[in-house]
């Protein structure tokens, strides 16, 4: 099987880029459909108009529906239809650009994605996860090419709340050791190929950047600062996390994620927030040395990020429980199974419980 790394045609990353969005985006289409929150529009909607004034391309806002669903996606390539819209643009968080990428695909237009945030990983990808209306996950939507364009202004992405970017670090601690265990078995990423060496450089360099810079960030973002540190986890949780996960490949970490979906409990929590949780679990069930362990659930919890069942929300553990998220996380169409040895509902289900005992434990409680 061939080796296949990809990544966005174009990726800008710098304070007061949005503004600047009209000129980007008339390389693209003369009619763009805008997808931005209504509580986004009112908080930056000056600045992406300015963006456009001046340029030959016309806006179409349109309200998003707060989930990445088969419905919402429908519903606005009609709007696009109705429109006569060209091109796509995504401005805020995660479902939001997967949405986007999704309508773009269904309507064989260009793509452009601004976030707001730095929560996740899914700007620069050629996939959309799709939930149900009511949250569920439901399934990978595999895209045949990446975003055209991903615009991260970090000027915008610094004054988001703290949580989120610390979020974006859980969903980027997941890359490295996802796109090792798939180097190690083999298996096929989500570019439809193995891992190249430079997708595995790519990773490594997003964890060990984490590593150096992460609570760095953190502290300058409680205190309003857009620092070098900022701007290189901003970089790290979404350029190299977006090529890492992608060309490297998901693993562990991410179907655990998915496993937890299931519980009605755990929908308050950011998707970062539960892939932190899924990595500490692919790690216990690698069995890596204690001082590594050690080493990732510390900084886990100076971040802020969840290392319990409880810090999760799920108050009242039952086997039950586990055992739904256990078996959901091992679906045969999940990525669980990309893992350089078997896995079954019972075995993790056992990492889960052993995972929330050690947060336990360098919790001191």
């Amino acid at each position: 099987m061939a080796k296949i790394l990809c990544s966005p045609s174009k990726y800008v990353q710098g304070a007061g880029e949005l503004k600047k969005l009209g000129e980007y985006a008339q390389k693209y289409g003369k009619k763009a459909l805008v997808l931005i929150t209504e509580s986004g529009y009112k908080r930056i909607g000056d600045v992406v108009n300015t963006g456009f004034e001046g340029y030959e391309i016309t806006p179409v806002y349109e309200y998003f529906n707060r989930e990445c669903s088969k419905n919402e996606i429908n519903r606005l390539v009609d709007i696009m239809n109705e429109k006569g819209c060209d091109v796509v643009i995504g401005i805020g968080g995660g479902k939001i650009l997967d949405t986007a990428k999704a309508v773009a695909y269904y309507k064989e237009a260009p793509v452009l994605i601004c976030p707001t945030i730095a929560s996740t990983d899914a700007p620069c990808s050629a996939l959309s996860v799709i939930y149900t209306d009511a949250g569920v996950f439901e399934e990978y939507l595999f895209l045949p090419a990446n975003p055209d364009m991903v615009l991260m202004d970090t000027e915008i992405i610094a004054k988001s709340p703290v949580r989120l970017t610390v979020s974006g670090m859980g969903d980027a601690l997941a890359t490295y050791f996802e796109a090792r265990a798939c180097q190690v078995s083999g298996a096929t990423t989500c570019a439809g190929g193995q891992v190249t060496q430079a997708a595995i450089a790519l990773a490594k360099l997003c964890f060990d950047t984490l590593m150096a810079e992460g609570v760095k960030a953190k502290l300058a973002l409680e205190a309003g600062a857009c620092t070098p540190a900022v701007e290189k986890v901003i970089e790290a949780n979404t350029l190299l996390s977006g090529i890492g996960f992608e060309s490297g490949g998901l693993a562990g970490a991410h179907a655990i994620h998915n496993g937890f979906t299931v519980l009605d409990e755990c929908h308050h929590m950011y998707h970062g927030e539960k892939v932190a949780f899924g990595t500490i679990t692919q790690l216990v069930l690698e069995n890596i040395p204690a001082e590594e362990l050690e080493d990732i659930i510390d900084w886990c919890i100076e971040l802020g990020l969840p290392v319990t069942l409880k810090e999760l929300g799920i108050t009242e553990v039952t086997d039950e429980k586990l055992m739904a998220v256990a078996t959901a996380a091992c679906a045969e169409n999940d990525t669980l199974h990309n893992m350089p040895f078997v896995v079954t509902p019972e075995t993790v289900c056992a990492a889960i419980k052993a995972a929330d005992a050690y947060g336990k434990y360098f919790l001191g409680e």
